[in-house]
């Protein structure tokens, strides 16, 4: 599907709200409701718009841990390892990298028991290094402009 710029700005304003209705995003791009409407169902329906999600304040469930750990696997099969790391409620975000390590995983937790709990467990499957987050300095995806 070939985006144009008001398919952009229709993505925009999603992603600063997904909840908008169509007749108010409409009036701020100049069009109806309905061919707003039409538009966003054509980006679900190619994949441009895979979900819509909820942002909670992490401090106020208790997950007052982040920490980021690069992964040094052990073995070259790395299947296990991925099947652990989708089971664990605590990794936030995994990502299969270049250059240091092999996984960096964000991991979001409520206590530093917790943390150590999930780092006894990754020892199974290879060593770590770990950074722990003293301030989160922005959040959110802002790549959407044309």
């Amino acid at each position: 599907m070939e985006l144009d710029n008001i398919d952009f700005q229709i993505l925009r304003l999603l992603s600063e709200n997904s909840r908008i209705q169509w007749k108010d995003l409409g009036k701020q791009i100049h069009m109806t409701g309905q061919a707003v409407g039409n538009r966003i169902k054509k980006l679900e329906e190619s994949g441009v718009i895979k979900a819509y999600s909820l942002i909670v304040d992490e401090m106020k469930l208790g997950l007052s841990y982040t920490a980021f750990v690069i992964i040094y696997m052990k073995t070259a099969n790395h299947n296990s390892f991925i099947r652990f790391i989708n089971s664990q409620n605590e990794v936030n975000e995994a990502h299969r990298v270049s250059g240091e390590g092999c996984y960096h995983l964000k991991i979001k937790v409520n206590s530093q028991e917790k943390l150590n709990l999930f780092l006894e467990k990754v020892l199974d499957y290879g060593n770590y290094t770990l950074y722990l987050s003293i301030q989160k300095i922005k959040q959110g995806d802002s790549l959407i402009s044309p």
